[in-house]
């Protein structure tokens, strides 16, 4: 059977069985679909240069066409959106599945889009892009192409709107950007699927995305009720043990002299560097203050340099080890095991990474 579909990695048309037999679901837009109709009555008569030489109209129904589908290709904004919400990860052929799950088609159909509006979540799909930037760009297909790029558009003004965590994207932006410019530089040894004008413009946003969290100013919330630091200090004291991350800390310390005063204390950064790294890592990496005592805060920003940090996230996606399907938890998957939540584990971002490498 023929593979149709616009990229030859992408998952192909979809059908819908009418009274009629079956019928392909068209996938362009209204919009899309009245911008095509007003690229057809684009006159024919084309002007070159100073010969002024005029297409013929069988050339001109090919570059009307030719419009048409570049137009298609470059302005898609919306999602390949599947019912359902998880993926059968399978990595060899079998007698009833031939071919394999690739990182491409989970990025599709696992709604990623959706759930960057999740707080819980959000953490971690920004890391999961980071990832993917850093080293898996070049296994993406055209398809899961759009929908990494009109992800991370959403994230960006999520963070333009509400200005929550612009630093995880700052980061995420720099390695999408380091990472392009490496490939670009590639061109004619085939490492990126599409056209490379389309990359270019695709680097294009993203400078214009990191000049754009460059000048977010934060606005000053007006609250006439109950502040942060109306709070008792032991409070005060208690929110910052609660922080995994030390840049968390050092943010939260630059609001109030009392939270900076709270945020310099060397028992917290030391349960902080207890928490992340082991006591062998310590003892490689021993950073002393003029009093002879370990500096704590600086062992933890040069420990992270050498070992990684712990991952914490509200919500992850889940893989169950009966099914070999990945999912979403409080989306389920249609389990056949007797007892389902004995068989499912979390998924971290670089263990996703890796269940889509062969």
């Amino acid at each position: 059977m023929p593979f149709l579909g616009q990229d030859w990695r992408s998952p192909g048309w979809r059908w819908i069985k009418t009274e009629d037999g079956w019928k392909r679901c068209e996938p362009c837009s209204s919009e899309l679909e009245e911008e095509n109709n007003k690229l057809n009555n684009i006159s024919h008569a084309v002007i070159l240069n100073d010969d002024e030489d005029i297409y013929s109209a069988e050339d001109c129904e090919f570059a009307s066409k030719k419009r048409k589908k570049d137009h298609f290709r470059n302005n898609a904004k919306s999602q390949c959106f599947y019912g359902e919400k998880w993926i059968y990860v399978h990595k060899e052929s079998t007698k009833e599945r031939h071919g394999y799950c690739t990182l491409g088609e989970a990025f599709n159909r696992l709604d990623f889009s959706s759930a960057i509006q999740d707080i819980r979540r959000f953490n971690y799909v920004v890391k999961l892009l980071q990832l993917i930037a850093k080293s898996q760009l070049t296994s993406l297909s055209g398809a899961a192409q759009k929908n990494y790029f009109n992800i991370l558009d959403k994230i960006v003004q999520k963070v333009l709107e509400d200005q929550y965590n612009p630093r995880l994207i700052k980061d995420l932006l720099q390695d999408l950007s380091s990472s392009l410019c490496n490939l670009i530089r590639s061109v004619g040894k085939s490492v990126l699927v599409g056209n490379m004008d389309i990359w270019i413009c695709r680097l294009e946003t993203i400078l214009l995305w990191q000049q754009q969290l460059s000048n977010l100013q934060m606005t000053k919330q007006v609250n006439n009720g109950l502040t942060l630091s109306d709070l008792p200090l032991h409070m005060l004291n208690n929110i910052l043990y609660r922080f995994s991350d030390g840049w968390d800390i050092i943010t939260l310390g630059q609001v109030t002299p009392t939270l900076y005063m709270l945020s310099e204390d060397r028992q917290l950064w030391k349960k902080l560097c207890q928490y992340h790294f082991t006591e062998k890592q310590f003892c490689r990496h021993l950073i002393l203050s003029e009093k002879g005592l370990i500096d704590w805060k600086l062992m933890y920003f040069a420990l992270q340099k050498y070992y990684p940090i712990k991952e914490q996230y509200g919500d992850t996606l889940h893989f169950c080890r009966h099914c070999s399907i990945l999912f979403w938890k409080d989306m389920g998957h249609p389990c056949t095991a007797n007892n389902p939540d004995s068989c499912f584990m979390p998924v971290s971002p670089q263990h996703f990474i890796d269940l889509f490498k062969f």
